[in-house]
């Protein structure tokens, strides 16, 4: 018995660093092919004004363009990055590049944001 539970503590330990490593995104296949999501399976995007580790999307563009906010103590791991926002909130980025959802997309696997004023792009792993 106590075997079983020592193994069974030791999986749940494996299983809880591989979800902590995968980082706060995950992927879903959408028409554009495999995209970055957020929890609820909306997809994310990035902006080419933004820099490296810093997002440029602020005020009528955050409010179309809600950024993938990070929790309070949240930790950069691998490619996943934080940027700091004016305001003194953290946010996502992968690769260095901030993400963003998009208000018009309507339900988890839109992709209607892609392209949006030739600046706007869907966050593919591999492609950033």
């Amino acid at each position: 018995m106590k075997t079983l539970i020592s193994g069974a503590v030791a999986a749940l330990i494996a299983a809880s660093t591989a979800a902590l490593a995968m980082g706060p995104a995950k992927t879903m296949e959408t028409s554009l092919g495999e995209v970055f999501v957020d929890d609820n399976g909306m997809t994310l995007y990035t902006f080419d004004k933004d820099e490296t580790g810093m997002s440029n999307c602020y005020d009528q563009c955050a409010t179309n363009w809600p950024p993938l906010m990070a929790a309070d103590g949240a930790m950069a791991e691998g490619d996943w990055t934080l940027v700091e926002r004016k305001d003194g909130t953290m946010m996502w980025a992968y690769d260095g590049k901030p993400l963003y959802t998009w208000i018009n997309d309507a339900k988890p696997g839109d992709v209607t944001g892609d392209g949006v004023g030739g600046v706007w792009h869907v966050a593919k792993p591999g492609a950033m």
